[in-house]
């Protein structure tokens, strides 16, 4: 219940996950959250390798991540072909995405 759709929620795509980020209520508290559905993965070993490579992922590129922002990642039914260099090079694309809008969202607006 705490990480409901909002207007204010920042996304980014890549073919192995899907990212929601929105500012979080505690400052330099940043948290994240995975899913790995079973409608997309019928076998629990394959949900649990999902959450295994995107836990890897970030933990690779967790200097990428903004500490007033809290994260969910969804998994794709991709990320299970996905090489470790792919993966991470993704995740680096996809929270760089989030930082910049969220630095643009926080900058004031010139008239």
């Amino acid at each position: 219940m705490d990480f409901l759709p909002s207007d204010d929620d920042i996304n980014a795509r890549s073919e192995f996950f899907y990212v929601r980020a929105r500012p979080t209520h505690f400052p330099n508290d940043a948290r994240y959250g995975l899913m790995a559905t079973k409608r997309t993965f019928k076998l629990a070993v394959d949900r649990n390798r999902a959450k295994r490579l995107l836990r890897d992922w970030i933990r690779h590129n967790e200097n990428h991540m903004c500490d007033d922002m809290d994260y969910i990642f969804l998994a794709r039914h991709r990320i299970l072909a996905a090489t470790r260099p792919d993966g991470r090079n993704a995740m680096r694309r996809a929270l760089h995405y989030i930082k910049k809008q969220h630095l643009n969202d926080k900058s004031p607006k010139s008239k």
